[in-house]
């Protein structure tokens, strides 16, 4: 158990963390899938320019619960959704909220690179397109070079904009579809195990990435690897049968939980 100095302590520094206003405020949040219920009373605050990672075992709610955020849940018939998820004070689930727009803003990495059979030049330049953000070429062309520079993935590919973006290597392709997300000016991007399919030389350039892009974006990240979230992330939240067990500054949520079970998940005594 942990002494009251040190609860202090943490209290201070989370306080402190937060003061920033969250930029998702997510309040009683339940979700079912037909008359299963994936998700129980969840509530959280998930902070501007922080990476928040959400750990816990296979089946825990960890995935459903990030498609909440941008409403990809949407698309799975006899789902429902009870609560309400705020983004900077809007609710997302009203029924006047323009779902291209909260698509564009929410953006969504998935666990297997999964770029358009194009070229890596169409890839990135496709949101701006459909999204007109752009009539003008010149214009465009620095749209694509900024997204993929911002990706870490320019200097790699630059000279092979034309090439067909299937023959990259699958750690280039995560950071094309990365690059994809930040060209349509995403506020938030959610990663729903982006390196699970990488190789470890892959995984550390992902890993390295996303400190970059915390300066400028929010991130929230599903992970199986809890070193994963040690090194990546500024909060974590521990899902456990589709709830939230504990949601606490990452530092302490992996040196001095709160809750007993969370201590057991990550010292490898249950899940």
């Amino acid at each position: 158990m942990k002494s009251e100095t040190l609860r202090r302590e943490q209290s201070f520094v989370y306080n402190l963390c937060m003061s920033k206003p969250p930029i998702f405020t997510i309040r009683d949040l339940n979700f079912y899938y037909g008359a299963s219920k994936a998700l129980s009373q969840i509530n959280m605050d998930i902070l501007p320019q922080k990476v928040t990672a959400l750990i816990g075992p296979s089946g825990c709610g960890k995935s459903t619960y990030l498609r909440c955020l941008n409403r990809m849940n949407d698309t799975i018939p006899g789902t429902r959704i009870e609560g309400q998820i705020l983004l900077d004070g809007e609710d997302i689930y009203a029924p006047d909220m323009d779902l291209a727009f909260l698509r564009q803003r929410v953006g969504m990495v998935f666990q297997k690179p999964n770029p358009f059979p194009q070229s890596i030049y169409d890839n990135v330049a496709f949101g701006p397109r459909v999204l007109k953000m752009t009539t003008n070429r010149v214009e465009l062309d620095e749209i694509v070079e900024r997204s993929l520079m911002r990706a870490a993935v320019w200097e790699d590919v630059k000279d092979q904009l034309r090439e067909d973006a299937l023959g990259l290597s699958l750690g280039h392709q995560q950071r094309l579809c990365i690059a994809r997300v930040l060209a349509v000016e995403a506020e938030v991007i959610l990663m729903d195990e982006p390196a699970s399919a990488l190789d470890p030389i892959a995984t550390a350039k992902i890993e390295e990435l996303i400190h970059e892009l915390k300066a400028r974006y929010t991130i929230v990240i599903v992970t199986h690897n809890m070193q994963q979230a040690a090194r990546v992330s500024d909060q974590t939240g521990f899902f456990w049968l589709g709830e939230l067990v504990e949601f606490n500054p990452t530092e302490y949520l992996f040196t001095n939980p709160d809750q007993e079970l969370t201590e057991a998940y990550i010292t490898g005594r249950m899940g």
